[in-house]
Parts: structure tokens; C-alpha cells; sequence
């Protein structure tokens, strides 16, 4: 039986400033690096076979938080999307069957929020009005200037998904993508079946995991969220 789960990254500095993120490279908070360790301690009996992270350090700290706490996971080895030919190319070793190997993927980047990257959200609405940012954090398809909606973050998730994450998933592995709120949505949506009107509506909250269970033909069978201590 497949088995994903996928993970926000905890609480980011920006997040805790209130300011539009996007591709900007910020670090976790102190709160957000709690989260973290928290979804670590609910994952720590899970036995993970690859896992998947942005290219991003705050989805990618989040990542290495988690797998500090994972009884099963004694290595991993990062091996970096655009460059794999570089970072894939090794002569193995007999402890090699225990590393665990994380794909580092621009592509599961949070949504790039272009000219409102950095900016303060409160002033963002008094510059812009409340409704027009409403209508660009939550429509599907009206980007922000100079930005992506989430239709063109999906538009870039979903086949990375389909072409890198569904092979894992359909050889029984067991999968675990670190990534950012507007990129699991996307997936959120495209798993679950959702329509846009829906996914606009899902909050994914940082540092909670969320559990999808795949039969063998990868028809969804269960998805939950681990009860602390789980």
C-alpha cells in the first residue's frame, strides 16, 4: 500500500512579520522550528523510503527536523533536481541501502508572489484594498503583479508530481514531501479531487502532517492527520 504524507514548513520569520514570503529564502521562526520538531515527534514511527523538498531552506529545515526525530532514518543524501547527473552520480557503497534520499526540487516552491514579495500584508491592503489582496491570495487564477496564481503553481507541482512522486508511490514506497502552503495545495487539490472553488477554501497549517493512503492502483484510500504521540 502507498503512503505520502506531506508537511508545511513550520512558522517562518516572514510568516510571524505577516509579510508575503514567495521565493524569498527566510528562515524558520523559533516557533516555526518547534513546529517542526512537534510534526518530527508524530512522524518518528514512520519508516520513510524518499523523501521530496523545495528548493527553499525554511520547507527544507523543516524537512531536516523531522527526520532528526525519525527512528528509521539514520542518513539521508541530498540529491538536487536540475543537477541530478551531478549529485546522483556515486559508486555505492555497502551502507548505502540505509540512506535515505531527499530530492531537492525548485518546482515544489512555494507560489511566487512577484511585486508583493517582502511587503507587509496590512499594508498591502491599504495600498491595494482589501479586496483586490483578498482576491489575489485566495482566487485560483488571478495572480498577484508580476506573480503566480495558484493555477500556475499548479500548473508546475502537479507534473512534477505525476512525473517524479507517483513511480515512488505506485512501488509501494513510502513517500514524505516538506513544502509550502500554496504547493501543497495544489497537490492537496489534484489528490483529493477538488475543485478550485474548494482548494481556495483549504488551510494547510504549518508543521501538521497530513496521511494519504493509496490503494495499489494509487485510488485514495484514506487521508488523516497523526494524533500527537502517534
Amino acid at each position: 500500500m502507498a503512503h505520502l504524507v506531506l508537511v508545511r514548513h513550520g512558522q517562518s520569520v516572514w510568516n510571524l512579520q505577516n509579510r508575503f514570503t514567495g521565493w524569498i529564502d527566510v528562515s524558520l521562526s523559533h516557533g516555526g522550528t518547534a513546529e517542526a520538531q512537534r510534526a518530527g515527534e508524530r512522524l518518528a514511527q514512520e519508516h520513510f523510503d524518499v523523501a521530496f523538498t523545495s528548493a527553499l531552506l525554511r520547507a527544507q529545515d523543516t524537512l531536516y527536523e523531522i527526520l532528526k526525530r525519525n527512528r528509521f532514518c539514520e542518513q539521508y543524501v541530498r540529491v538536487h533536481e536540475h543537477e541530478r547527473d551531478w549529485y546522483e552520480r556515486f559508486t555505492p557503497a555497502p551502507g548505502d541501502a540505509g540512506e535515505l534520499k531527499v530530492y531537492v526540487a525548485e518546482a515544489l516552491n512555494e507560489r511566487y508572489y512577484g511585486d508583493l514579495q517582502g511587503m507587509n500584508k496590512d499594508l498591502a491592503r491599504k495600498r491595494f484594498g482589501a479586496d483586490q489582496v483578498h482576491r489575489w491570495r485566495r482566487s485560483y487564477d488571478e495572480p498577484p503583479p508580476g506573480g503566480e496564481s495558484l493555477a500556475m503553481t499548479a500548473a508546475r507541482v502537479i507534473p512534477y508530481y505525476q512525473e517524479r512522486i507517483v513511480p515512488q508511490l505506485r512501488a509501494g514506497q513510502r513517500v514524505l514531501v516538506s513544502a509550502h502552503g500554496n504547493s501543497l495545495r495544489a497537490l492537496v487539490m489534484h489528490i483529493e479531487a477538488l475543485s478550485p472553488q474548494q482548494i481556495v477554501q483549504r488551510e494547510i497549517p504549518t508543521g501538521t502532517p497530513l496521511v494519504y493512503e493509496f490503494t495499489a492502483d494509487l485510488r485514495l484510500r484514506e487521508h488523516r492527520v497523526p494524533a500527537p504521540g502517534a
